[in-house]
Parts: C-alpha cells; structure tokens; sequence
C-alpha cells in the first residue's frame, strides 16, 4: 500500500510539473526563489569580453598620447569594468612582471598598465597597441564562470611588429550579468 501511495504520488507530482496548456504553454506555476537559474556564460559572452579587453588596452595606449592622466584614467575604467578587484580576489600575474609577479590589488594592477608605485613598471598598456588578437586553444564554459586560454598577439604602433603572448584568462558574472577577469596570467612563450 505504501509503494503504491508514493507511486501514485510521484507520478501527480510528475504530471504537475509537466502540465502545459492546449496552446503549448506551460501552466504550471514554480516561482519559487530558490529554484531561479544559474546564468550561464557562452563562448560568444567569452569572445565578446576578450574583444572589450583589447580595445581598452588599445584605447589606454591612445589616450596616453593625450596624457599621463587621460592614460590613467582609461586604465582604472578598464580595470573597474573588466577585472573583479570590486567583487573579491583577482589572481593576476601578468607578462612582463619578475620582481612583483603577482598583481592582487587593483592599485599593482594600476601600476602594471600604466607605471606607479612599483619600479619594474614601464606601462604594458602605454606601448601603444594598434591590434590585439585572440587566438583561444579552448574555453571551459560552467555557468556562471568560464577560463579561456590561448595565445593573444599585440601589434606595436611603434615597430608594427606582433608579439605573441600565451594568456588563460578566468571569468566571473557579476550580479548584473557581465563578465569579470578573475584570473588572468600571461607569458612570453618560452625559448
């Protein structure tokens, strides 16, 4: 008699859920806050957010031509809009780093871009880029977080020449639905 009760009553609970109206429209009613979905981040969210950091790099490269500050400013946007530093940790270690390789506040990263506090920083971002490029060996996408990585090349405004740099790049979605840089790490290949 028991199996039977709770035979009968999953299969119920299985019909509710499954209830749609003649029209295809599901008239089950499950609002339920703590059953709200996942976001998910797709591969074109990741390319996208890829595409947004070049062109703020290259755009930090071009107002420093203006001025120190405008090169400044630009820089601290990128890293307000695009990295995570004012949502948690970020794990940043980038290219041409050896003294401090590991940029955790947004400050050091500040200073990576554009020169500051720490004296191994001549301005990554100051070359001035006139391209920068993605190439993604792959992309693990897991709902709300994605890694990429990859090789990136950068186009110098001042040899033309293109430098090829190795990347993986971490992704969080913030509570508005973009993506932030959570993990970022870059090198020169090796040899």
């Amino acid at each position: 008699m028991i199996k039977k009760t709770l035979l009968l009553s999953t299969l119920v609970l299985t019909m509710a859920g499954c209830a749609t109206s003649a029209q295809g429209e599901d008239t089950t009613s499950t609002t339920n806050e703590s059953q709200k979905e996942t976001p998910v981040i797709t591969l074109s969210d990741v390319e996208e957010a890829q595409q947004e950091w070049a062109e703020n790099i290259i755009a930090i490269g071009e107002a420093s031509l203006e001025s120190d500050e405008k090169a400044e400013e630009k820089a601290l946007e990128t890293l307000e809009n695009l990295y995570a530093y004012d949502d948690g940790q970020v794990l940043f270690k980038p290219t041409k780093a050896a003294e401090v390789p590991f940029r955790g506040t947004k400050d050091e990263a500040l200073s990576y871009f554009v020169g500051g506090d720490i004296a191994e920083d001549g301005g990554f971002a100051l070359e001035p880029w006139t391209d920068i490029r993605f190439d993604n060996h792959d992309t693990i996408l897991n709902g709300d977080t994605a890694i990429s990585s990859g090789v990136y090349y950068f186009t110098s405004g001042e040899t033309n020449e293109e430098v090829k740099v190795e990347y993986t790049f971490g992704y969080i979605m913030d509570e508005d639905g973009d993506l932030k840089i959570q993990l970022h790490h870059s090198s020169v290949p090796f040899g």
